[in-house]
């Protein structure tokens, strides 16, 4: 219900009795501005900034209530100077929505300010790797590369900065979306694609800036975060369940040819180690740059680096082991699926007329354009015939955030507009070439980049490029913010790469990062390695007999979760309800709301695993309730425990009265 109170010169406006809205002449509720940006990107790394040629506060207000068909319609006028603004206030399906007419000329951004109390905690905006909690900070909503140590205050993002434009920030995202979570247990959704800038930092609103006015903003007030949290994918969509083979083993990333990878497989499976799936990243073909290894983005066999792959798929798919590869949404200039989408005139474009290449790094590629039909079906047919024709159960589905703002594409839209539905684009085609082969319940794809699109076209998220460290912002502890934030969104699948990705600037990935990233990542739905942008530098799966007989000890932990996990994914398609989840999710209480070390693996296991080099135990606050170290069979109730955590024996405990105490009790 909507409701309107007016007190002391101001207007308040409730849903359901919770206050949402406030406004005032000293404090508008809407703003409008004329803004001028200017856009910089270099290789992903966007470089964003606004000049205000104008600014008009609109102070004066006037509210009128109509009713049609059932269905009651307020709505707010602000105006200021002779220009006006509305805002449509009506209630549909349980939810306040938020209609607003078009911006008076010359103005092109929209502010809006929603009532705030000091004590909030924010949640959201899509994947957020270093802050969980995001109440105090503004977090500009745009996909790009996430950047490299993600903190200006550290030495590798100045060195990122300086040699490359790469070092990213505290908010530089694969997967921004407009959508947060209150602890006054409500959340806002606003269905825009444009750039925005959500902003926490002040004590009595938060202000959200519009560069391109919201078709909606769409408001929800539930009993518990659990429920609202649920009601945002019931909006948005939910993710399907995965292919049972997927917890059958831990999928391993491997490259070089058909000899290395069988050869590194045997030296696995000689140690017992269960394998669901060898991920070769490089079965197009490779290409080396000052980074280090490429991928040559040719979207087919290359029978001379793996000769006999198409054999060895179908042998060892018999044994129980798929073959992953890997794709993203642009081809390779010069090469035979560029010059045939050329040919059929499928890529993006430049103002005259020539194809738009894109630089990746020392080569170029061009854009599939997804805004023409023609390209969505070409490019599912070369998923369709190139990787599910020969064989693959899976991919990466890299990319998807570099769309440059200058393209021309079909559609005619401003690629403004377009660059933030990009990833959303990128994931139906995948979604929708798999679904039309008949192989949904056989093929898993994932994906970095993410848009509101994703909750209902993506089945798996990942982490994105972490670097081969330890860093709060960048490194094996923001797997877990990531996945909390993510969870906050709506989106309830999650995973990183076991080890991290990015090694530079004299990061080299330990044994001992290796065993512990591989300890948090059995408690996840999918398991999975990479052997970074440079594999010679990194500690890898099989460097030693201890590390594999590591491996081997986590993926057997894995795979005895099975019958949990799959439970758990089950309930994320049903029912909203995310894999990894917040304490708080099941544990309303502030002392929660902060924390991003531990989380809850469905409702009963909490896992508080080792982040920090050299440790060998972790501070864990346990809810109220009785927990069951899942290893030493220990009993604990709730309050804060300093909890022994050698390698190999995380902190992982179950919930004593968990419908699944009877599986975790029996794990040896």
């Amino acid at each position: 219900m909507i409701s309107f109170s007016k007190q002391n010169g101001k207007l308040s406006v409730f849903y359901n009795q919770l206050k949402i809205l406030e406004h005032s002449e000293i404090c508008p509720l809407v703003t409008l501005k004329e803004g001028k940006e200017s856009v910089d990107m270099y290789r992903g790394n966007y470089f964003i900034e606004d000049e205000t040629l104008s600014t008009l506060s609109l102070g004066s207000y006037l509210l009128s209530e109509s009713y049609s068909e059932g269905r009651g319609v307020s709505t707010l006028t602000f105006s200021a100077q002779g220009l006006a603004f509305s805002i449509e206030l009506s209630e549909r399906e349980g939810r306040l929505h938020l209609c607003f007419s078009s911006l008076p000329k010359p103005y092109n951004r929209l502010v809006l300010r929603l009532f705030a109390t000091e004590d909030e905690y924010v949640w959201g905006c899509g994947e957020q790797f270093s802050h969980f909690n995001l109440r105090g900070k503004n977090f500009p909503l745009w996909t790009q590369e996430q950047g490299v140590g993600r903190n200006k205050q550290t030495e590798i993002t100045q060195i990122a900065d300086r040699l490359d434009r790469a070092g990213g920030d505290y908010h530089t995202t694969f997967y921004p979306q407009p959508t947060f979570v209150s602890s006054r247990r409500y959340f806002v959704h606003a269905d825009t694609y444009g750039y925005a800038n959500f902003d926490f930092s002040l004590p009595t609103c938060h202000q959200l800036e519009f560069w391109d006015v919201p078709a909606t903003l769409t408001l929800s007030v539930k009993p518990s975060l659990l429920e609202v949290v649920q009601d945002i994918s019931l909006l948005l969509g939910r993710q399907q369940i995965l292919p049972p083979w997927v917890y059958d083993g831990i999928i391993l990333g491997m490259q070089g040819g058909t000899s290395t990878c069988l050869k590194k497989l045997e030296v696995m499976q000689s140690s017992c180690v269960k394998v669901a799936g060898l991920w070769i990243q490089d079965w197009e073909g490779e290409r080396y740059t000052s980074f280090g290894k490429r991928l040559r983005w040719n979207w087919q066999w290359d029978d001379e680096l793996y000769p006999g792959l198409d054999t060895e798929i179908v042998r060892l798919k018999q044994q129980g082991v798929r073959v992953l590869g890997y794709i993203n949404p642009y081809v390779l200039a010069d090469h035979p699926l560029y010059e045939e989408a050329l040919r059929l005139d499928l890529l993006g474009k430049r103002c005259d007329g020539s194809v738009y290449l894109v630089d990746f790094g020392e080569f170029d590629a061009a854009i599939v354009d997804f805004t023409k039909a023609e390209a969505v079906a070409w490019y599912k047919r070369v998923i369709t015939d190139e990787l599910i024709g020969f064989g693959l159960c899976g991919w990466m589905a890299d990319f998807g955030e570099y769309l440059p703002t200058d393209v021309v594409l079909a559609n005619q839209r401003p690629a403004m507009l377009e660059h933030n539905a990009w990833p959303g684009y990128w994931a139906k085609v995948n979604k929708d070439a798999i679904q039309e082969s008949g192989k949904s319940d056989e093929i898993l794809f994932f994906m970095r980049a993410g848009s509101q699109q994703s909750l209902a076209s993506c089945q798996m998220m990942w982490a994105g490029d972490q670097n081969v460290d330890w860093s709060e912002d960048d490194g094996l502890p923001s797997v877990i913010t990531s996945a909390l934030s993510l969870a906050m969104s709506g989106m309830g699948l999650h995973h990183s790469d076991i080890g991290g990705y990015t090694t530079l600037y004299g990061m080299k990935r330990s044994k001992e990062l290796l065993i512990r990233w591989a300890e948090q990542a059995a408690f996840t739905a999918l398991m999975r390695t990479h052997e970074g942008n440079r594999p010679k530098d990194n500690w890898q799966f099989d460097s030693d007999q201890e590390t594999i007989a590591a491996i081997k000890r986590m993926t057997d932990i894995h795979v005895y979760l099975k019958p949990y996990l799959m439970h758990l994914v089950a309930q994320n398609a049903q029912q909203g309800r995310p894999v990894i989840r917040p304490l708080f999710l099941h544990y309303e209480q502030e002392r929660f709301f902060g924390v991003k070390d531990s989380y809850l693996l469905g409702r009963d296991l909490l896992v508080a695993p080792v982040l920090e080099e050299g440790s060998n135990s972790v501070v864990v606050t346990l809810p109220d309730d009785v927990w069951v170290h899942l290893f030493t069979k220990v009993e604990y109730q709730g309050g804060t425990h300093c909890i022994d955590a050698p390698l190999l024996c995380p902190a992982v405990f179950y919930r004593k009265e968990s419908d699944f105490a009877s599986l975790f009790a029996s794990l040896q």
